[in-house]
C-alpha cells in the first residue's frame, strides 16, 4: 500500500478535501472534492484527478451533517475510488497562526492548544479548523498532521506593514496586522517562479478576489504589505464581509444603537459586504446578471476598493511589474477584472480586451511595461507540498522551516 497526503479545509459550512501522492517533483493530485452544505442538506462531490465523471451523493436524508460524518464520508469515497489509499500524512489549512507561526508545524496538543486560542480572531473559519484537526487526528491516530498557516507567508513584513498607531504594549500583545490567504499567495508565487520567472525578481500585486478577498504586494516572492489586517474583516469588501471600516461607525453603533460584540460580529462577518450593500446577495454571479442597481452599485464599490488598494500596494512598492488576477472572481469574471484593470496607463498597464474576454493567461497588451495575468490558486496542493515536507511522509523527515517563531 502507498502512503497518501490528504489535505482537509475546514469551514463553517463545507469541507474540502485533496488527495496527492508524492512524487520525485513534488505531490501529485489522486482526487479531490468537498461535502458542502453541512447546516443544511450535506452533499458529497468527489472525482479522480482528470476524470470527467464526477461522483455527488447526499450525505443524510435531511437536516445537518457534522464534520465528522463529512470526513467519514470522503474516506469512504476514498477507499472505494483510490487503488491502495493509505492515509500516510494529513494537511490541515489553518487560517490564523497568530504571531507563534511563521511556517507549517506538526501538530502536538501544545500546538492545538494555541490554535484553540486563536478562534477569537478568525471566527468564521478557525473554530472549524481546529474541529477538522480534531477529527483527522482521531480517524488517522499514526498519521503526522500538519497545520498549514494562511498568515505565515506574511510573517516578513516590516514594522510598519505590521503595526497599528496603538501603545506599543499591543503590538507586543500580538495586536497587529497579520494578513491572509497565504497560502494561495504562495500557489502564485510557486506558479509564477515556474511559468513566468522572470517575475518573481520584480514587483508583483496579487489580487486574490473571492468570497474571501484580499491583495498582498510582493517583492522577491516575499510578501511585503497585504490588505487585511488583524482579522480577515479589514481590507477590501467580500461576499459577506464589511472590509475597511471607520472604526468610530463601531463605536456609535455600540453607544447610539444599542449593539453588542455578538450582533456587531454578525453584522461585520455576514451581513456586510457585497450582500449587504446589494441586498440581493454575496455570489458574483448573481450580482452580474441582476438588472438592480444596488447590485451594479455593490460591483462598482468593490472595483473602486481594489483600484485603491492596487494604488497604495504599488506605491508600498515605489512601483509594479506584474499584477495577478486570482480567486473565483478573480479568475472567472471577466467584466469585473475589466473594470478594476482598465484606464491604469498611469501606472504602466495596458490592459488587452480580447485576451481578458477570452480568459487568457496574459491580458496585458504585448507593449505593456506592467504585466497583468490570470493565475488559478492552488491551496490544496500548497498544503500537500507543505505536509509532504513537514511529514517527511515520502522517506526523509525534514523538520518544519522556522515553524516556530517566539511561541
Amino acid at each position: 500500500m502507498m502512503d497518501l497526503l490528504l489535505t482537509l479545509n475546514a469551514g463553517s459550512s463545507s469541507v474540502k478535501f485533496a488527495l496527492f501522492e508524492p512524487g520525485d517533483w513534488g505531490p501529485l493530485r489522486r482526487a479531490s472534492g468537498q461535502v458542502e452544505g453541512l447546516n443544511t442538506r450535506a452533499m458529497l462531490h468527489a472525482g479522480l484527478a482528470g476524470a470527467q465523471d464526477k461522483h455527488s451523493r447526499a450525505l443524510t436524508t435531511q437536516g445537518p451533517a457534522s464534520h465528522r460524518e463529512a470526513l467519514t464520508a470522503i474516506l469512504s469515497w476514498v477507499r472505494a475510488n483510490v487503488a491502495d489509499a493509505r492515509i500516510g500524512a494529513v494537511g490541515h489549512r489553518v487560517v490564523h497562526g497568530g504571531k507563534s507561526f511563521t511556517g507549517p508545524a506538526l501538530i502536538d496538543d501544545k500546538v492545538l492548544a494555541v490554535l484553540a486560542a486563536l478562534e477569537p480572531l478568525a471566527p468564521l473559519h478557525q473554530p472549524h479548523n481546529v474541529a477538522g484537526i480534531l477529527v483527522a487526528r482521531a480517524t488517522f491516530p499514526g498519521a503526522p498532521q500538519v497545520a498549514c498557516f494562511d498568515t505565515a507567508f506574511h510573517r516578513c513584513h516590516p514594522f510598519v506593514a505590521d503595526a497599528f498607531a496603538l501603545p506599543r504594549h499591543f503590538y507586543d500583545e500580538g495586536i497587529r496586522r497579520y494578513g491572509f490567504h497565504g497560502l494561495s499567495y504562495e500557489s502564485v508565487v510557486d506558479r509564477l517562479r515556474h511559468d513566468w520567472p522572470d517575475a518573481i525578481s520584480g514587483r508583483i500585486i496579487v489580487a486574490h478576489l473571492g468570497n474571501g478577498a484580499s491583495m498582498c504586494a510582493i517583492r522577491d516572492g516575499r510578501s511585503v504589505a497585504s490588505t487585511m489586517g488583524f482579522t480577515a474583516l479589514d481590507g477590501l469588501p467580500m461576499g459577506t464581509r464589511c472590509g475597511q471600516l471607520d472604526p468610530g461607525v463601531l463605536l456609535y453603533l455600540m453607544t447610539q444603537k444599542g449593539m453588542d460584540a455578538g450582533a456587531l460580529s454578525d453584522l461585520l462577518y455576514t451581513q456586510s459586504g457585497l450582500k449587504g450593500l446589494s441586498g440581493l446577495s454575496s455570489d458574483m454571479r448573481e450580482l452580474e446578471g441582476s438588472s438592480l442597481p444596488e447590485a451594479r452599485e455593490a460591483i462598482d464599490y468593490l472595483v473602486a476598493r481594489v483600484r485603491h488598494e492596487l494604488g497604495g500596494l504599488a506605491a508600498e512598492m515605489s512601483g509594479v511589474d506584474t499584477i495577478v488576477m486570482t480567486g473565483g472572481i478573480g479568475q472567472h469574471a471577466w467584466r469585473v477584472r475589466e473594470k478594476i484593470l482598465r484606464d491604469m496607463d498611469w501606472i504602466g498597464l495596458q490592459l488587452d480586451p480580447a485576451a481578458n474576454e477570452a480568459g487568457k493567461d496574459l491580458v496585458s497588451k504585448p507593449g505593456s511595461r506592467v504585466r497583468a495575468l490570470v493565475i488559478e490558486t492552488d491551496e490544496e496542493a500548497m498544503i500537500a507540498q507543505h505536509t509532504m515536507l513537514v511529514s517527511g511522509i515520502d522517506g526523509t523527515r525534514v523538520a518544519a522551516k522556522a515553524s516556530r517563531a517566539d511561541a
